[in-house]
């Protein structure tokens, strides 16, 4: 794992290792700043580069020949020979050391600590050479395959591989111990204009990416690591601590008259459950679920289902109003292989769907609830397609598909405590549908939230339908609302210029889908000359002609 900034290695089975490497490596030096764990350790690698296996490698060592020094590992020790430090290693326990090995291409091998040469160098057999796609760089490991004594107790700061060998000079420069600042005037006084300009250019996003990788580093991300499915057991008398045989995962044969054999064996992977399951609710001999979408997709175009509790067909849910309608709606959707398209086809193009909302005198009197669908009961919009159909009268919606969410909110933090304050953010990007929301628990939208939007913690299968003076009083002063019906009557004016009538009779079209009659016409006319086109454009985003669906 990286903490701080380190690569943290456990010295038991933790390591890093890039992919194959697409370029030849001869000549090279590795370079890392390391902080040990133990000094008692022995061969754990800390950087190296080997061919892909680990046949052929060479890194940094530690205590592998010699308890307590720095040594450069290679396979079977071919390249390997002591440095003859002096002393053995102390301090790299307690504080990062900078070590570097440098390979020349005359096979001599020189070790640095902190800058300064380490032991002696001294002459291989000859440079091992690495052909391109055939190699990697690892990290906390001495050379594949893993296990063994091969393993890093510590910690990795920084690494660097060179594809030359570095002086001594370069090194003790990398390491810090001498000093080679140069100034941001003499950089800038070697350069030309275009030069200088190039270099401002990449200083400005220099410090733009620091500043994205500390926003990225103060934030946490929470995700599930899989892990292979556990073998379930039957437990005796439910008792969790005395298992007894295995059994494989299956259906509940009390649902369905299908078997709920799933014909797996106990240890079967969580995408064959997955997959078994899905199979067995949607058999064709499983009643349920095709009942279920039936009566689901009649709700969404009715605003009531043949049932009304749609997430409970069972004992404690309603009785079907029309149960032949509901069964034979399932036995469609089934023969219609589960095509949903088809489905919304066969509904909106039923005499149920095409009948008129207007109430007649005999069906009030016989069910005024209208249970037995002799109309099409009017019905507000939802909190969302309020929101939407208005952004679309006024001009201002924005159609784009997919991509991140509408955040119309501001999180803050008080006393430990996350706040959510709403806003009313203004722009293009702030108008695509309702369904690009962002949702958070604690940041509802005043808007949708009077018009029964439902709280985004809780299953909410069938939406109420509230009628409260605070609708009407949101429509009229909600500064969503007052900012759309400008919008709104800059669209009549500009597609109706100079003609009162016209603009009337568009905005009719667009708010009502008809056009204005006589009356209403006049009325408008004279409320238009008298309080302005804004004002009867809040008045048309007001009306029950407007949010409900006749």
């Amino acid at each position: 794992r990286v903490e701080n900034g380190s690569l943290v290695l456990d010295g038991k089975g933790s390591f890093a290792m890039t992919a194959a490497i697409d370029r030849p490596l001869g000549e090279k030096t590795l370079e890392a700043w390391v902080q040990l764990d133990s000094l008692d350790q022995r061969g754990g690698g800390v950087l190296g580069v080997q061919t892909v296996g680990g046949g052929t490698f060479d890194a940094i060592v530690f205590g592998e020949q010699e308890p307590g020094r720095w040594m450069a590992g290679s396979e079977f020790f071919r390249r390997t020979q002591s440095f003859r430090a002096a002393v053995a290693e102390t301090a790299a326990n307690q504080r990062f050391v900078h070590l570097a090995l440098v390979y020349r291409a005359d096979g001599e091998i020189a070790a640095y600590r902190d800058g300064q040469p380490y032991g002696k160098p001294y002459r291989s057999e000859k440079l091992a050479e690495f052909t391109p796609g055939k190699w990697q760089v690892v990290f906390g490991l001495r050379h594949s395959p893993a296990g063994g004594n091969k393993h890093l107790a510590g910690k990795i700061d920084r690494a660097r591989l060179y594809d030359r060998a570095l002086s001594a000079e370069e090194v003790a420069a990398s390491a810090g111990t001498i000093s080679t600042h140069v100034s941001d005037e003499e950089i800038d006084a070697e350069l030309d204009d275009a030069g200088r300009r190039r270099r401002q250019q990449l200083r400005a996003e220099v410090r733009r990416l620091r500043d994205q990788i500390a926003s990225y580093r103060s934030r946490k991300a929470f995700a599930v690591t899989p892990q292979p499915s556990p073998v379930a057991h039957l437990l005796v008398r439910g008792n969790v601590t005395q298992p007894a045989e295995p059994i494989a995962a299956g259906g509940i044969l009390a649902l369905t008259a299908s078997q709920p054999d799933f014909g797996l064996a106990p240890d079967a992977t969580e995408a064959d459950r997955r997959r078994k399951l899905a199979e067995w609710i949607t058999r064709a001999d499983n009643p349920l679920f095709a009942r279920t979408i039936a009566n689901r997709l009649w709700h969404y175009h009715f605003g009531r289902g043949l049932i009304e509790t749609p997430n409970d067909l069972g004992f404690s849910g309603g009785k079907p109003t029309h149960p032949e309608l509901l069964d034979w709606l399932a036995a469609e959707l089934i023969a219609k292989k589960w095509s949903l398209k088809e489905m919304h086809r066969l509904i909106v193009t039923s005499a149920a769907w095409q009948q008129s909302s207007h109430p007649r005198a005999e069906g009030m009197a016989a069910d005024a609830d209208n249970r037995l669908i002799w109309r099409y009961s009017p019905r507000r919009l939802e909190a969302e397609a309020v929101r939407d159909a208005t952004l679309v009268v006024a001009g201002q919606f924005n159609p784009q598909r997919g991509g991140p969410s509408v955040q119309d909110f501001r999180p803050y933090e008080y006393k430990s405590t996350q706040y959510y304050e709403p806003l009313d953010p203004v722009g293009p990007e702030f108008n695509r549908r309702s369904i690009y929301r962002m949702w958070a628990r604690g940041g509802k939208n005043p808007l949708l939230d009077t018009f029964d939007c439902p709280d985004p913690s809780t299953i909410t299968p069938r939406r109420g339908a509230t009628t409260t003076p605070l609708q009407a009083l949101a429509l009229m002063n909600n500064s969503f609302t007052l900012r759309m019906a400008d919008h709104f009557a800059e669209r009549l004016a500009a597609e109706r210029p100079d003609n009162i009538e016209g603009q009337v009779a568009r905005g009719f079209e667009l708010a009502y889908g008809r056009a204005p009659q006589e009356e209403e016409l006049s009325a408008a006319v004279g409320f238009v000359r008298e309080h302005r086109l804004p004002a009867f454009c809040r008045i048309l985003l007001n009306t029950n002609g407007f949010l409900y669906l006749e």
